[in-house]
């Protein structure tokens, strides 16, 4: 299992613009959030063992924040073709097993990753009212095998920071994952 960090995008970076299917196919879009006090992005998929440690707290997460206004989507940028398991068909399978509270959505062109420069799965971006990235960078410090305990205490601490109007003054500490499956001639530079 080799370990990808995340690319940590610069901060203050508008949240780039998407429009990409979700697992019922339906269109969503960036704008569709415009409401939410913060929009939560994750690179996500369903193979990775990284994701598969932390989803159901990616849910916790998302439910516990929810009613304090803030908005999860997820996206899945994986090269389908040589990881049939993220297939959409297995995305909504697995939206539907673990209750995702928020849209998952496919991007088979592997665009929008590359204009968030996702790195790997998961990969966080966390974005104020303004749609201004505040954070990005680790869920915490659990990972499959370390025996951490697997509490969100970074996300949970970058969104607690975020509603309440401060900037975000400790260390963020990349994201760790299964690097993004990019097609065959597709990969960024900056891909690992």
């Amino acid at each position: 299992m080799s370990v990808t960090p995340s690319e940590m995008l610069e901060l203050g970076t508008k949240a780039p613009d998407f429009e990409l299917p979700d697992t019922k196919g339906n269109r969503v879009t960036l704008d569709q959030f415009e409401d939410a006090e913060v929009l939560v992005v994750v690179f996500m998929c369903n193979h990775c063992p990284f994701v598969k440690h932390v989803r159901e707290e990616i849910v916790n997460i998302a439910n516990d924040f929810k009613e304090k206004g803030v908005e999860f989507v997820a996206i899945n940028s994986n090269d389908v073709e040589n990881h049939p398991e993220d297939s959409p068909q297995q995305m909504a399978i697995e939206a539907e097993k673990f209750d995702y509270p928020f849209p998952y959505l496919y991007d088979e062109s592997q665009e929008v990753a590359k204009k968030y420069r996702a790195a790997c799965t998961p990969d966080f971006f966390v974005f104020d009212k303004d749609r201004k990235l505040s954070y990005r960078g680790q869920m915490d410090d659990s990972r499959p095998g370390n025996d951490e305990p697997l509490n969100g205490r970074d996300l949970r601490n970058a969104l607690d920071t975020i509603l309440e109007g401060e900037e975000i003054t400790e260390e963020q500490k990349p994201s760790m994952g299964c690097n993004i499956k990019w097609k065959p001639g597709n990969a960024p530079e900056y891909a690992r």
